[in-house]
């Protein structure tokens, strides 16, 4: 549930993480949710030019619609929201990442003399391949196991020894940049492309592989949102009460 004094005091991420339809409502504005996730309600409206009375009554009125079956990210166990990115959203990213690169490949080198900007779609696609890839072993190798770690300690009530990086801050810190990067890059891919809207007469690999591209930056933003707004804060807030 939304009200009118959470509006007012958290941050648009916060507010996501307590309720995933809000997520809608900033989309509806252009408002970034997951790499922007840190700033207030007032101040995303300031700097998007957007009435925040005509946002708040549309983050408000989320409770007169039925939620249906929600997923309640935010009270999971840590281990199990991790489970969870790995097995739904890191997987998207290994399977379809290579079939974008192999389409963006084939319309740039069918189509680019005719729309130069699928050649520096491709080219960009390339480029963020290479940095998600390493992104998702870092996260697997360094950072989850060591969440995994401090709530096994926590459970058991034990303490947890400082990591090799000395706090699951710093490796977040890496995260969050990447996370902005990659965000970064399919905006514009986004823009590049006109909102992911095929010219007129393009082929079917040409039209399959701009949806992919817009189902891809769907993923990316709930994917960034989950570690962001609530994997993330949760396991500092876990690890400082472990070295109390």
């Amino acid at each position: 549930m939304i009200d009118q004094k959470e509006i007012q005091t958290k941050t648009v991420g916060e507010l996501v993480a307590g309720d995933y339809r809000a997520a809608g409502v900033f989309k509806q504005y252009g408002i970034d949710f997951c790499c922007g996730g840190k700033k207030t309600v007032a101040e995303v409206c300031n700097q998007k030019g957007v009435p925040l009375a005509e946002l708040e009554d549309k983050l408000v009125r989320l409770e007169e619609r039925p939620s249906g079956q929600r997923l309640q990210f935010n009270e999971w166990a840590l281990p199990f929201l991790i489970d969870y990115i790995i097995n739904i959203h890191h997987t998207y990213v290994q399977e379809k990442l290579p079939q974008l690169l192999e389409y963006s490949r084939k319309v740039a080198r069918v189509h680019g003399h005719a729309y130069p900007e699928t050649v520096t779609i491709a080219g960009k696609l390339e480029l963020l391949a290479e940095e998600l890839f390493a992104h998702l072993r870092k996260e697997e190798l360094i950072l989850f196991p060591y969440v995994k770690e401090m709530w096994k300690a926590k459970e058991a009530g034990e303490t947890v020894a400082a990591p090799p990086f000395h706090s699951a801050q710093n490796p977040i810190r890496v995260m969050e940049h990447e996370h902005e990067s990659a965000g970064s890059t399919m905006a514009e891919i986004r823009q590049l492309s006109n909102g992911f809207t095929p010219p007129e007469g393009a082929c079917n690999t040409y039209r399959v592989l701009y949806a992919l591209l817009q189902e891809f930056e769907e993923d990316l933003h709930q994917h960034v949102h989950l570690e962001n707004n609530i994997l993330f804060p949760h396991a500092v807030e876990l690890e400082g009460a472990l070295r109390i």
